[in-house]
């Protein structure tokens, strides 16, 4: 159940009936040297009773400070933005960098027409133009309908990726493959190596430390998930490794600590444990959790949940 909240805590949390890839204009601006890439749809949040419950309770401060600085310029994001996605990655000597791209049938003369009004000065950058908002970010517009933000530097490489001076995500098979198998889903991530390591570090707890972990994580090359509010609160993940008897043995220490923890969890956590699978399919490790709103809703209030979420 942690492994599931780890990941949980990641993203803006919607639901939809259906999904909407990362567009062109998007996936152009994003470094290849990628840490995380998390997709998200935005358009039903409205729907999902749980999902406005996740949203309240688990959004980062910098997507708050950033509709607020969307709704500045004229945008309502409930209204105007399809799809938020975010990228870290590596950007050399200025260490690890964050983009954020918004989608929507959002009016770009519009928006500009007011940003002119509210004297809000673009510098140009290459064939591109910088516009300051509120909040401390910039921004710059893609195309007619995606907006690129984040802070200065960020968005200064992502521009540099999109005109050719960096290579993009294309160029990274690793996650260019993982990122095909999961980018039907309405919410999906990819993480690369290092993070996937970290991640299960974290999510095995104790059972990290019994077995010879060192030994295990070199064998642990990236994940996937993907996420969905549909009849109920659906999570699946895939940890890929490189070999079968990685795959398996990861899989049976999640297993035994999750029995661990089940002795001295809560009545919402317990029922958690006991909607978490886990097993192995081939050389990779699937997690699967369902639960019904009902269910998921008891286990946000828990305590467990509170802590690894803060």
């Amino acid at each position: 159940m942690k492994l599931f909240k780890t990941c949980l805590a990641s993203v803006l949390l919607v639901s939809m009936a259906y999904a909407m890839p990362l567009n062109s204009s998007a996936r152009a601006c994003v470094p290849g040297d990628l840490l995380q890439l998390i997709s998200v749809d935005y358009r039903a949040l409205k729907d999902s009773p749980t999902a406005m419950a996740l949203k309240q309770q688990l959004m980062p401060d910098n997507i708050k400070q950033f509709e607020a600085a969307l709704k500045a310029i004229g945008l309502d994001p409930e209204k105007d933005v399809d799809t938020l996605a975010f990228a870290s990655f590596h950007a050399g000597k200025q260490g690890v960098k964050t983009i954020g791209v918004a989608a929507g049938p959002f009016n770009m003369k519009a928006v500009l027409k007011k940003m002119k009004l509210q004297k809000f000065v673009p510098k140009k950058y290459g064939t591109a133009e910088i516009y300051p908002m509120d909040g401390g970010f910039v921004m710059s517009f893609l195309d007619d309908s995606t907006l690129l933000f984040g802070d200065p530097t960020s968005i200064r490489v992502a521009l540099d990726t999109k005109d050719g001076q960096v290579l993009s995500m294309d160029t990274n098979g690793d996650m260019a493959d993982m990122m095909s198998s999961v980018d039907s889903a309405p919410v999906w991530s990819i993480l690369d190596q290092q993070g996937t390591q970290n991640m299960m570090r974290s999510a095995m707890g104790d059972a990290s430390k019994v077995a010879d972990y060192d030994t295990i994580k070199k064998r642990l090359m990236g994940s996937r998930y993907t996420l969905s509010f549909t009849s109920g609160v659906n999570f699946d993940l895939a940890v890929i490794t490189s070999d079968s008897t990685t795959a398996a043995t990861v899989s049976s220490l999640l297993k035994g600590y999750m029995l661990f923890k089940k002795m001295s969890a809560t009545p919402a956590e317990k029922i958690a444990v006991e909607n978490t699978a886990v097993d192995s399919d081939g050389s990779n490790v699937q997690v699967h959790f369902k639960a019904n709103d009902q269910q998921f809703q008891s286990l946000m209030h828990s305590d467990l949940f509170a802590a690894v979420t803060h």
